[in-house]
């Protein structure tokens, strides 16, 4: 399959600070690609070298079949770009933002006008143009934001956390817009930190410190990095029983989830661990083997990164 974008040991150093370490991936034509990462581990940063809005330190990278050193102006003009900090004008009303982006994007005002009007109806603007653009609550605002992105039918959409501090109801709603792009055959890029998000991508790469320290679908990944059974355990005294299993060696892993831990252990282990704590005479527990979630993955993975660097 065609890829959108293909990027070989990319880097970004900021002094002595390394943003992001020498990185490669490709993303397919019309995929719905995501970084999944914490604030701080080079989402960002990536996105805005792929846009032709930073150089990077080292390395290549092909957007749309342009190269990122010397035609970041044609790039320009093939991708839209929702950047993570709202961009629009808020002391300006809806249409005006909309007609400001179509300037930009050089369509003429018949293409403008149609354009807009397939727009509000695909996004949901209709009837909001003469709002003022700041006093729209933050879901609507990053409708409109996503719809000045891609006003000029870019090939490849980059959206830098999208969905940044909007209710989940309107973040669900915002992914059925992106589904409906993908369907229409545009390339996807999606950074996120919310990891349920990340389930809707078609792959994912999970960052950590300017590293790609997971790969693959969510689905490959669960299964790739969780080879052995998980188990859960639901308890009244969560803390108390992670303070006695962190000290088990059995436990290869262990999360606290709220009253919940995710326990990382052989399955001929488990009776041994429960008859143990049952002879203290404290009480009970009992564990269940579970699908392992990404965040399970994403603790794992940075247990892990961290301990291949302090080596």
């Amino acid at each position: 399959m065609e890829s959108a974008v293909i990027v070989e040991n990319l880097t970004r150093k900021f002094g002595h600070f390394v943003a992001v370490d020498h990185i490669s991936f490709s993303i397919p034509r019309g995929q719905v690609f995501g970084f999944l990462g914490a604030n701080g581990a080079g989402k960002s940063t990536t996105i805005r070298m792929l846009c032709g809005l930073l150089k990077p330190t080292s390395g290549q990278a092909i957007v749309a079949g342009y190269d990122i050193y010397h035609q970041s102006e044609e790039i320009k003009k093939v991708i839209g770009y929702m950047s993570q900090k709202f961009s629009l004008y808020r002391d300006l009303k809806v249409k005006e933002n909309l007609e400001f982006f179509a300037r930009v994007y050089g369509l003429d005002n018949k293409k403008f006008k149609s354009r807009v009007a397939e727009l509000e109806e695909k996004i949901g603007l209709s009837g909001k143009e003469e709002l003022i653009t700041g006093k729209l609550p933050v879901g609507w605002r990053q409708r409109l934001a996503l719809a000045c992105a891609i006003l000029h039918q870019p090939e490849i959409i980059f959206l830098d956390e999208p969905t940044g501090g909007v209710d989940p109801l309107a973040r669900r709603q915002f992914w059925d817009l992106i589904y409906d792009l993908s369907s229409e055959g545009k390339t996807i890029f999606v950074t996120t930190h919310y990891l349920d998000e990340a389930e809707y991508c078609q792959e994912i790469k999970i960052m950590h410190a300017g590293r790609i320290i997971a790969e693959g679908s969510p689905a490959q990944i669960k299964k790739r990095y969780f080879p052995e059974k998980l188990f859960e355990l639901v308890t009244a005294e969560p803390l108390r029983i992670y303070n006695w299993l962190k000290e088990q060696p059995e436990i290869e892993q262990i999360s606290l989830f709220g009253k919940k831990l995710h326990l990382l252990i052989s399955s001929d282990q488990v009776k041994q661990i429960q008859e143990r704590w049952n002879g203290l005479g404290i009480g009970r527990f009992d564990l269940r083997p579970i699908v392992p979630t990404l965040e399970d993955v994403f603790i794992r993975r940075l247990e892990e990164a961290g301990g291949e660097k302090g080596k």
